[in-house]
């Protein structure tokens, strides 16, 4: 994510240091210098050495950015601003709030502490927005401010400005008092909200009435100013005009604000005044159109402004209808003699535009003015609005009002999933490319808040289909510019003078098949080809790469020309622009059928010749594949209008690796949930859509609650069991007993009050049904003997050992419950342990439910099976689907064939025990030979025997020898520990042994009735399918693979009842919502029973590389970050057990109620010192090196030689002192660092026993969720914190280290940077320059506590110096015959090293055949 920056970081290339000499700077330490009180701000000041400066620089944004970065808000405007300030003053702090917004850095934290002075602040925006003697690119600004504004409505300062501007009150300016009446009439409570208005506006005094009478014509204020400005013809006006349209759009697109701002548009008829604009039809202004149909599109959604419930097909049709019969009945009423056929015509023949139009046309432009009247349009304007009634005016309203309109999910389904050179390279893809913060985009939102389930999968899939083709794009210019084309000449000729092994030429493919299309479709139903491969002069890699191409991988056919070629046209579209550049003609995709040999056999099956498969002269591969059925109807259809033929040209494949090319499933996915309309859980609905009480989807609000929860194992004993409920009594039922071993059961359990609280409205105070409970006094305990398991060692029951604090029982109790929870995890809280014991409860307490268990990745994922596998679950419930399961480290298979696998290998082991119990009652016939024998054996054998064993066991009379003597399974219990029975044990123990048998024999024959079916069905595919939708009871994938499989699973009639999920702070909200669909749902609703998020949304988001998507769109934003928001109630953990306690220190800030486990503070690894270090964390001055900081090789590849080589010294100098190198990691902030980083280790380390390789060097956005014993992390930049000033990004690099911390860095930089404050504050107390003892060596004897002498290191050659002097004395060593400790397995070759593709995750893809050559000048 780092690279994908890209312009942000270009911008702030060179600011940052308040030591530098740039303006800005020198204006901070002048006026407000950091270490002073805060001065008063002069009028002066910032009017000619701010406001002159960057009104010349026309308010650069690179220049507001510097501003910014020397805190002039927060130490000289905020603090300085009175109601006397200027208007300069005003606007400059709209402007850096507007700056703060687009670097995602806090906005309204300046103004927290003073809410009276930031109400003043803004009524002056306010006053100043519609001010018409500023100039456009001034109320510009302001109207970016107010977009900010309108988009942190979760923060209570800024929502109780912006909520009176889109009041009932701005009904005041409708047309007349009939259109309100109209509208009350719709709805009862209308009206009472009106009266309510009203009587606090007479109530109010003369100052609050000219407030609300302010409020309630700003917005109808700026709407006639915007109708005016479309008059224009400056390019001022036309910004103005983009951005309105945008704030206008987030009006609306949110049913708090859009509930009356939405009845004010259309009464205005703005949609019309837009479109008959002489800006809007100006043939340059595309992005203006775009937005415009955008506004259209949520102004005209089907939701009903006040429930915001969504109208269905249905409903939308029939108000359509309504709206026709309306017009049919005012025509044959008052325009008979003319519109007659118009009235008396059916539906379908008049909601078409042209149609209709064809009728009105015969109106005069006074009856086309009576007709709107008639139909309760407005038709007059105030005069200093100065718009005119026009015919094309009339006309446009009654058009917009009754022809029909495409649906959103219309517009869905016509969309295509694959792209074409058309798509990649259209105008509104183009700009989101070029987005740098200055204009608005034509592009969806996803905001705190949606007006329906529907609303948010059409957004999300117009936006998740912008990147994906946004990334192909990018993929295929960059493969183009690989392959370096080139005309030879001839016609059509072509010749390639580079390489890429994702790219090969070919000849036009050959259709082979256009199926016939299918009921109610137009386009074929596949379009089968096949494609030639040329594989001869391909490395053997290469080759076995595009030899594993699957079933169902797309590929790209291109056609390609040189760049210097003439320009033509093909397929009827003349190449501008970006494909003019790239030299890309055409683009088709095809979805892989089959990959065969030039023998006509597929690839998969194993040679004849070579036992892997592959032969030693492969010459041709024939890839079978099915095109794009809509691209090719669309190219029959232009080659019949004489086109030429796409097809013929087609002469290069390209294929993409298989992790980043699951981009049309994914869309499919999407796109299908969008069309079905699949709900959400009732008791979710509101909570996933951002309205009414936050807290109502937690268990303690929901009817279902349960009364008593089973803990299990959760409390190891009764003292932790007290523990856990501080403050609170804990009471056994069973008054003569004061504790009692597990398990434990809760009655009528109430946690204690939840972290977060909703915020509260007299609203919602009225809507509330029931008060939240309170906390228990008290917690009411009993327990229950566990059945027995049985005499055999196996069937001993696992049990939990770890004592979850106060806040873990909480979570897990919350978890267990049904209902949504939201678990906040720390660094090292122990969030996985809790998901864990939530899983085991419900797979415990609730038999008969399922349980679906996600992560964003696959590593992720693994850690939580691996410890799910580990508790007392019978394996054969278990499931783990996709690529990921060959990861496991777990001695049996758990993916889908891997578990029936392991279920006949069972079914064996099984039936031999039933041959054994067959031999213990002497029962002749082979009752063991299937599952369906040993059935029958058990209900005439082994059933019988128990009934007549408990007959007697049951007899009052019976002493414990005659129980003894009468149990009939001596003989199979032969092999059980012995004795069976001991001598000396009463009737009771006897009794329970018995009960443990029998418990052991049934569950051989309830398993053999598992496996029943996998005898019965006998292809894979359906075993593999009865396993996941019958047997598996806990099943884990990740979240791609849900997005990519959700249909297939849906359609299997998969069913689940609880949702866990881990990572899901760094998962895209749509990726969020799929694993809750992925079964169809039952009577309009999902019988979802619990959702469990686990995160933290204060470390990093998802990734998204481009910056539009990411900063204008929020496609970055997670479901949990959304829900903590809103104030749903969280459980935030607050104790960790992974790092120091000192260590902890440097992001406990983040988290104030952070405390520690006690192994942290107890055992000897956390209270040793770090041998060889005098600090156990430390940040590390790197001045320049060679008379270099920071560089860029290749465009956003940042590099800094001088860390890189710190960075590996010190590695080296821990591994002479005895650390492993499994237990160092080294991470950075770059993709261009690492390279470096990974090329000075590979110069001095590799294959060297003396160093090996660490366990990792990799990326921070990588190495989240992981941990290790010793980080060093270089931070890379010397000019500007760079991406760092995101701090969620920072938490996560100081959060890594369990022991040893030691940061690379320029201090002036990160010192500077106010939003870094906290993180560096305790690193730079301590010294700047490395402490060594001298002396020590792995593990040290001293303790952390212990002072001691330190020797620094000045810089790296002082170190470099020491680690070469400590080398030769090792090598001395060795030539005295003293030998080495042995080499740490896999480090010395480099085998464990991320995985990680080039590109991947926010990082540029580094350049193929880079070389260590840079290095050899520094050895």
């Amino acid at each position: 994510m780092a690279e994908a920056t890209a312009l942000r970081d270009r911008d702030k290339s060179d600011f940052g240091d308040t030591e530098s000499d740039n303006h800005w700077a020198q204006l901070a330490k002048k006026h407000w210098p950091k270490a002073a009180k805060s001065k008063k701000a002069k009028p002066e000041i910032i009017k000619k050495e701010i406001w002159d400066v960057l009104e010349q620089e026309a308010f650069h944004f690179r220049s507001l950015l510097m501003l910014e970065s020397v805190q002039v808000l927060e130490n000289y405007l905020w603090p300085g601003y009175t109601e006397d300030s200027t208007n300069h003053h005003v606007l400059l702090i709209a402007l850096i709030v507007t700056v703060k917004s687009r670097e995602n850095l806090p906005m309204w934290d300046a103004f927290a502490d003073n809410p009276e002075r930031f109400s003043s602040f803004f009524r002056r925006v306010l006053s100043m927005s519609i001010d018409p003697s500023l100039s456009g690119p001034i109320r510009t600004h302001l109207l970016t401010y107010l977009l900010s504004a309108f988009q942190s409505l979760d923060n209570g300062l800024v929502r109780k400005e912006c909520a009176p501007l889109v009041s009932i009150s701005i009904w005041h300016n409708l047309a007349s008092e009939a259109a309100r009446e109209r509208r009350f009439e719709e709805h009862g409570q209308l009206r009472k909200a009106w009266r309510a208005a009203a009587k606090r506006f007479e109530a109010a005094d003369e100052a609050t009435k000219a407030r609300l009478r302010f409020e309630r014509s700003w917005l109808y204020t700026l709407l006639l100013d915007l109708v005016s400005r479309l008059h224009g013809a400056s390019e001022d006006d036309l910004v103005y005009c983009e951005k309105f349209l945008e704030f206008l759009t987030d009006l609306e697109s949110q049913l708090p604000t859009r509930r009356y701002v939405n009845s004010l548009v259309q009464d205005l008829n703005l949609l019309a005044l837009i479109k008959i604009s002489p800006m809007f039809n100006t043939q340059g202004n595309g992005l203006l159109r775009d937005l415009f149909a955008l506004f259209r599109h949520f102004a005209n959604f089907p939701v009903d402004d006040n429930t915001g419930l969504q109208h269905s097909k249905a409903q939308s049709y029939e108000k359509h209808c309504g709206d026709l019969a309306r017009l049919q009945r005012t025509a044959l009423r008052h325009f008979k003699e003319k519109l007659t056929v118009l009235a008396l015509s059916n539906y379908g023949a008049i909601d078409g535009r042209k149609e209709l139009e064809d009728f009105l046309t015969q109106l005069t432009d006074v009856e086309l003015e009576d007709m709107c009247l008639i139909l309760g349009f407005r038709t007059a304007y105030p005069s200093a609005a100065n718009i005119q009634v026009t015919r094309e005016l009339l006309m446009e309203i009654i058009l917009l009002a009754h022809a029909k309109r495409k649906t959103f999910q219309e517009t869905v389904r016509d969309l295509s999933t694959q792209p074409t050179e058309t798509e990649l390279y259209e105008p509104s893809l183009l700009r989101n490319e070029t987005y740098n913060g200055s204009r608005s985009l034509a592009i969806p939102k996803l905001n705190l808040q949606y007006l329906s389930v529907g609303d948010f999968l059409w957004r999300s899939f117009i936006l998740y289909r912008c990147e994906q083709f946004f990334e192909i794009r990018k993929y295929l210019e960059d493969t183009i510019k690989r392959l370096r084309p080139r005309g030879t000449g001839s016609v059509g000729g072509l010749h390639f003078d580079g390489f890429s092994k994702m790219a090969l030429p070919i000849t036009k493919p050959a259709i082979l098949e256009a199926a016939p299309a299918k009921v109610g479709h137009d386009q074929p139903a596949y379009v089968r080809a096949e494609i030639t491969l040329n594989v001869s002069k391909l490395a053997d890699t290469v080759r076995h790469d595009w030899d594993s191409l699957r079933q169902g991988d797309i590929i790209y056919l291109l056609t390609i020309e040189s760049i210097e070629a003439p320009r033509k046209l093909t397929n009827g579209h003349s190449k501008q622009g970006g494909e003019e550049a790239s030299g890309l003609l055409a683009l088709r995709t095809a979805e892989v059928v089959n990959l065969l040999d030039e023998n006509g056999r597929s690839i998969r099956e194993p040679r004849p010749d070579n036992m892997n498969g592959y032969g030693n002269s492969a010459r041709i591969r024939r890839l079978i594949v099915n095109l794009d059925p809509s691209a090719f109807k669309a190219d029959g259809e232009l080659r019949e209008k004489g086109r030429p033929d796409v097809y013929e040209s087609l002469n290069v494949v390209v294929r993409r690796n298989q992790r980043e090319n699951n981009f049309k499933k994914i869309l499919e996915t999407i796109q299908n949930l969008a069309l079905s309309d699949v709900p959400v859980p009732a008791w979710l609905q509101e909570v996933f859509l951002g309205y009414g009480d936050p807290a109502s989807a937690t268990y303690a609000r929901l009817s279902n609650q349960l009364k008593a929860i089973d803990f299990r194992d959760t409390f190891v004993d009764w003292q932790h069991l007290v523990d856990s409920f501080p403050g609170k009594t804990v009471e056994s039922e069973d008054k003569k007993l004061e504790s009692f071993p597990p398990p434990y059961v809760l009655q009528n359990f109430t946690t204690s009050a939840p972290a977060v609280q909703p915020r509260s409205s007299k609203k919602r105070r009225r809507d509330d049904a029931e008060p939240v409970q309170q906390t228990l006094e008290s917690v009411k305990v009993y327990t229950y003997r566990p059945p027995a398991s049985g005499p055999y060692l196996s069937n001993a029951p696992k049990h939990n050992s770890v004592r979850f604090t106060p806040v873990q029982v909480e979570a897990i109790a919350s978890g267990t419950q049904p209902g949504l929870t939201v678990i906040v995890g720390p660094p090292g809280t122990g969030k996985t342990d809790v998901a864990t014991q939530i899983i085991n409860n419900i797979y415990h307490d609730f038999p008969s439910q399922r349980t679906l268990l996600i992560a964003h990745s696959n590593q992720a994922l693994n850690q939580l099976f691996q410890k799910i596998v580990k508790l007392h679950i019978d394996g054969r419930h278990l499931l783990r689907l996709g690529q990921g399961e060959g990861d496991l480290d777990t001695a049996e298979s758990f993916s889908k064939y891997g578990r029936v696998e392991s279920f006949l290998e069972n079914r064996a082991q099984l039936l031999y025990e039933v041959d054994r119990l067959a031999a213990n009652f002497g029962a002749p016939g082979a009752h063991g030979s299937t599952c369906e024998t040993a059935g029958y054996f058990n209900s005439v054998y082994v059933q019988s025997a128990w009934a007549k064993f408990w007959d007697i066991a049951n007899d009052t009379d019976s002493s414990a020898g005659t129980i003894i003597s009468s149990f009939p399974f001596h003989h199979y219990f032969h092999n059980a520990p012995q004795p069976l029975f001991p001598s000396e044990a009463t009737i009771d123990e006897v009794l329970e042994t018995v009960r443990g048998c029998e418990q052991h024999i049934s569950k051989v024959f309830a398993s053999l009735e598992d496996i029943r079916p996998f005898e019965i069905l006998r292809n894979n595919r359906d075993k593999t399918n009865y396993l996941m939708i019958k047997e598996a009871r806990i099943i884990a994938m990740t979240s791609t693979h849900a997005a990519m499989r959700r249909q297939e699973i849906a359609d299997l009639g998969f069913h689940y009842d609880n949702v866990v999920m881990e990572e899901a702070a760094q998962i895209t909200e749509i990726e969020n919502f799929i694993p809750l669909a992925l079964q169809n749902s039952k009577d309009g609703d999902l019988p979802l029973q619990r959702i469990v998020l686990c995160g933290d949304h204060l470390q990093n988001s998802p990734i998204v590389q481009n910056m539009a998507f990411r900063q204008f769109a929020n496609l970055e934003q997670s479901l949990f970050l959304r829900l903590v928001r809103l104030g749903v109630p969280t459980i935030t953990l607050d104790h960790q057990g992974r790092a120091r306690p000192s260590i902890a220190k440097l992001y406990k800030w983040r988290y104030p109620s952070l405390d520690h486990l006690p192994n942290v503070l107890t055992e000897p690894e956390y209270l040793r010192a770090n041998a060889g270090f005098k600090h156990d964390y430390q940040f590390i001055d790197v001045p320049d090196y060679k008379s270099a900081g920071e560089s860029q090789p290749s465009p956003h590849f940042f590099q800094n030689l001088g860390e890189a080589e710190y960075a590996v010294a010190i590695y080296q100098y821990m591994r002479l002192l005895g650390y492993a190198g499994s237990k160092i990691s080294i991470l950075t902030t770059y993709a261009g660092q690492k390279a470096l980083i990974r090329d000075v280790l590979a110069h001095r380390c590799k294959g060297n026993r003396l160093f090996g390789l660490p366990r990792i060097v990799t990326t921070v956005d990588k190495y989240q969720g992981e941990q290790n014993d010793y980080i060093i992390l270089s931070l890379t930049r010397t000019r500007s914190p760079g991406y760092l000033r995101d701090i969620r990004r920072l938490t996560v690099a100081l959060s890594r280290a369990r022991l040893g911390l030691y940061i690379l860095g320029r201090r002036s930089i990160f010192e500077s940077s106010p939003e870094l404050i906290q993180a560096f504050k305790l690193p730079l107390e301590r010294p700047e320059k490395l402490m060594l003892t001298i002396g020590e060596i792995f593990p040290a004897s001293r303790l952390l506590t212990d002072e001691v002498e330190g020797t620094e290191m000045d810089g790296v050659e002082h170190l470099g110096q020491y680690v070469f002097e400590m080398t030769q004395a090792k090598l001395e060593m060795l030539k005295r015959g003293e030998t080495l400790p042995p080499q740490e397995a896999g480090v010395a070759a480099g085998i464990v090293e991320d995985e990680e593709m080039d590109g991947e995750g926010g990082e540029v893809r580094v350049e193929e055949g880079h070389d260590e050559s840079e290095l050899d000048a520094i050895t």
